[in-house]
């Protein structure tokens, strides 16, 4: 019996997998501002983290869905942040789409870096998974026979 690779291991459905990153995205922005009163390096290491754990979480068939989640994670924590205290990452006087607008361009990095570790993890279970697909033994090819 052959073991499975944590490349293999992903097995949640991808809205349950969206789910869990919207709620921990959203628990690290409110922990970031508990604790400093603005998004710091601290959101920025947790998303990427979060990026992370979300492509290695999500089963083979919905690797879509996590594949476009981590710029829509961002947008959705800076748009509520924007409604309820835009302070936490551009003026006060700042309207909603300029809150998303500033907070994408101050936390540019930590979604560049989540969203390309996101695609490579993809990627690299993807052809894992490709590869040990065709390793499993198949069936024999069909014959054809003709009687006389």
């Amino acid at each position: 019996m052959s073991q499975r690779t944590l490349w293999e291991e992903g097995h949640e459905s991808g809205r349950q997998v969206a789910v869990l990153g919207v709620a921990l995205a959203l628990t690290s922005a409110v922990l970031d501002l508990w604790l400093f009163d603005s998004l710091t390096i601290f959101f920025d290491i947790c998303f990427v983290l979060l990026c992370v754990a979300t492509a290695l979480l999500v089963r083979p068939k919905d690797f879509f869905t996590v594949g476009v989640l981590p710029p829509l994670l961002m947008v959705v924590v800076f748009t509520l942040l924007g409604a309820t205290r835009p302070e936490a990452v551009a003026d006060a006087t700042d309207g909603v789409v300029q809150v998303v607008v500033a907070g994408l361009g101050h936390h540019a990095g930590a979604l560049v870096t989540g969203y390309l570790l996101c695609l490579a993890i993809l990627a690299i279970r993807h052809r894992v998974l490709g590869q040990a697909a065709s390793k499993r033994p198949r069936s024999p090819a069909p014959t054809r026979t003709t009687s006389g």
